[in-house]
């Protein structure tokens, strides 16, 4: 990993890819928290997992049936929030990638904190991800942007090719050939 010290929002234009791009990319970038709109303050971190829904031919992706009212979101401008309910218990952070109308977006899988050098906190699963950020629908269909109190930025932070593992996604068996696709990306 290389670090260089200077954190920038990401905006649409980073977003605006393919979602195994932004998937792989995301990576080392740090998912920002403000813990309440009257407070200034606020939490981020890492990216350690995340895993690529790539259009309306993938048969694991929502869009794969067409457009509904829970999946809208996905067909609109990239850095946008997807947010939906599943299982009946948890809440599942997406980022919307590519052109507008193309339905295509990134699951966050999972969080690292640096707690000091060498070692990482970190949140596996993307249901503990949102519950640990305390995030539900109130997100969802909203730009990725610190106004509405969750955001994502690069800290400088790039992590190697070489170290990036790319594997099937998890959860979605039914997708057939689609499940076996190496859309998960970590590191």
């Amino acid at each position: 990993m290389k670090q260089v010290p200077r954190a920038m929002v990401l905006g649409q234009k980073f977003f605006n890819r393919t979602a195994i791009k932004v998937a792989r990319e995301l990576l080392g970038k740090f998912l920002c928290r403000r813990a309440s709109l009257r407070r200034r303050t606020s939490k981020c971190y890492m990216v350690t997992e995340t895993e690529a829904y790539v259009g309306p031919e993938d048969k694991a992706s929502h869009a794969h049936r067409g457009k509904t009212l829970r999946n809208t979101p996905m067909f609109g401008p990239a850095g946008r929030w997807y947010v939906y309910f599943t299982y009946g218990m948890h809440w599942m952070l997406n980022i919307v990638t590519g052109s507008d109308g193309y339905p295509a977006a990134v699951l966050i899988r999972a969080l690292g904190s640096p707690t000091s050098p060498g070692s990482m906190t970190s949140v596996d699963g993307p249901g503990r991800v949102t519950k640990f950020l305390k995030i539900d629908r109130r997100f969802n269909d909203k730009r990725a942007d610190k106004k509405i109190g969750l955001w994502i930025e690069n800290h400088g932070i790039k992590i190697k090719k070489h170290k990036i593992k790319s594997m099937p996604r998890v959860g979605v068996d039914y997708a057939g050939k689609w499940a076996k696709k190496p859309l998960r990306f970590t590191f």
